[in-house]
């Protein structure tokens, strides 16, 4: 399966929670993207005692997950790039979602 996940969160917990699943359904042998929209390209100033978001993020790198990031939404931010991905774009968004099995969102 394909699976798409599109996280628009920054909460912590919902962010831990979003590449927890995407890291057991590439265990599982599924494809899986992330892509950051909105406060999910915050992602990378979230850790906190309770949650290692970038613990996760890097677990789910090392097996083959993929995370793309919405380049408007960091600059709007005022930021350039995240070090976890690349800047995508719309486009890019949309062939997740097209060529996905199924999306979700966090």
């Amino acid at each position: 399966m394909k699976l798409g996940i599109i996280i628009y969160s920054n909460d912590p917990e919902t962010v831990w929670n979003a590449f927890r699943l995407g890291i057991f359904f590439r265990k599982q042998g599924d494809t899986v993207s992330v892509f950051l929209l909105g406060k999910g390209v915050e992602v990378e100033s979230l850790d906190s005692d309770k949650f290692d978001i970038t613990g996760q993020i890097q677990s789910f790198s090392d097996i083959g997950g993929a995370i793309l990031a919405c380049g408007t939404c960091l600059k709007l931010r005022e930021s350039e790039e995240l070090g976890i991905c690349s800047i995508s774009t719309m486009q890019d968004l949309y062939t997740l979602i097209h060529d996905s099995d199924k999306v979700l969102s966090f």
